[in-house]
């Protein structure tokens, strides 16, 4: 075996049939890690999400988005059984040691490429432990260690007037600060609300902005969230909505579902926040809370948050 930083496998190998990852990152929730992996090809990785699903039973969900993987993982070993075509790639094992997370990828041939170099080179890995190189027909083995990150979710609502502003884009523009900062901006995801609230001002939308962070940071983030959103918000009704970890609670998802088809009070939604754990800031005013907290509830299923319930 054969430890290599990233830079030490791009000064080690440079054939023309290697393809760097872009960057990893690793989310740690309980026994379970989230890994956010942005790969070289966008259409071409849909191979690697169907393989990992079929080869390995610790791996719970995955899914692409553009170029970017997410694998929904247990911590533990699977009873991976490598057979070309069928089951040509997959994870090995999962661990979780103090502030790294340690990811064992095993492939055939170039399954086995990008198991190991591949993967080695991104940006977020601290090193790889590089067992077999693979290619050709040989199995490629390693373990891509990362360090431990935290994943926040963060629902905004209410920062725009009948008159002008945009949550969305004010959204967006918030987490694109923040990641100057320093911190993992993933996503940005628009929940489509009750589209007959006498309340709105348009389209009512709530947005869930996305990120990882090093543990301990979360409270930092936050602080730097609602400074830019007092910045640049247009309403006095602006609040925003915080949840901590991988897995959305069963009732907040009921909650977001709810606030699609319905009219939610501001009494429910605090008492939601509170018997699921998510806390509630005001930025400029209370009524933001509803659509916030909605926002959390759905952001996990783009397809279903986008859709408008008559």
């Amino acid at each position: 075996m054969e430890t290599l930083t990233p830079k030490d496998l791009k000064d080690k190998f440079k054939d023309p049939w290697i393809a760097p990852y872009q960057k990893i990152l690793t989310m740690v929730e309980g026994n379970m890690v989230e890994i956010v992996e942005y790969h070289p090809c966008i259409s071409g990785s849909q191979w690697m999400i169907y393989q990992y699903q079929h080869s390995s039973d610790i791996v719970l969900k995955a899914k692409r988005d553009g170029n970017r993987h997410t694998f929904l993982v247990k911590v533990g070993k699977s009873n991976l059984r490598l057979k070309p075509s069928l089951h040509a790639a997959g994870i090995e094992e999962v661990s979780v040691v103090g502030d790294e997370v340690r990811v064992v990828h095993a492939g055939l041939a170039g399954a086995g490429v990008g198991a190991a170099m591949c993967r080695g080179m991104a940006e977020g890995v601290k090193r790889v432990e590089l067992r077999d190189v693979g290619g050709g027909s040989k199995v490629g083995r390693a373990t891509v260690v990362t360090p431990r990150l935290q994943k926040v979710v963060i629902g905004i609502d209410d920062t725009d007037t009948k008159d002008e502003g945009a949550t969305w884009t004010l959204a967006h523009n918030v987490g694109v600060q923040i990641a100057k900062q320093g911190y993992e901006y993933l996503d940005h995801v628009t929940v489509q609300l009750y589209p007959h609230n006498p309340n709105k001002t348009q389209n009512c939308v709530g947005i869930a902005l996305v990120f990882a962070v090093k543990p301990g940071q979360k409270d930092d983030l936050v602080r730097e969230v609602v400074k830019l959103l007092k910045k640049g918000t247009l309403s006095d009704k602006t609040a925003i909505a915080v949840l901590e970890g991988i897995e959305v609670p069963e009732k907040l998802k009921f909650y977001g579902e709810d606030a699609k088809k319905s009219m939610i009070t501001l009494e429910k939604a605090e008492n939601v926040a509170e018997a699921v754990g998510v806390e509630l800031i005001e930025v400029t005013g209370s009524q933001g809370k509803i659509g916030a907290l909605a926002a959390l509830g759905m952001y996990d299923d783009i397809e279903e948050a986008v859709k408008v319930y008559y």
